[in-house]
């Protein structure tokens, strides 16, 4: 259990997801998640992840994957039930929206 794996998922699966809609938490900056988000994502950053508590299965995203990975491990050590997306914005192809 010390090296636990997070589960991860390519932005194309995410995508596939959407009419389910998922919970997604975007881990980049207010001024990042205003450029450019999936639409109905939650932007939580990354420093404050902490006090962040998710009310089912979370799907983490930022720029990368870089700062996502480290809030799902993050979440996951408090328990929660949460999926890294690969790649992140970067490798997004679905539907963004501007602004909040």
């Amino acid at each position: 259990m010390f090296f636990r794996r997070i589960p991860s998922i390519s932005t194309k699966d995410l995508n596939e997801k959407l009419n389910e809609k998922p919970l997604i938490i975007d881990v980049r900056s207010p001024n990042e998640f205003k450029s450019k988000h999936i639409k109905g994502a939650k932007n939580v950053p990354l420093e404050t992840i902490h006090s962040y508590h998710p009310k089912q299965k979370a799907y983490v995203i930022c720029a990368s994957g870089m700062r996502s990975k480290q809030a799902s491990k993050i979440l996951d050590k408090n328990g929660y039930d949460v999926v890294n997306v690969k790649g992140g914005m970067h490798k997004w192809n679905g539907p963004t929206k501007g602004g909040k």
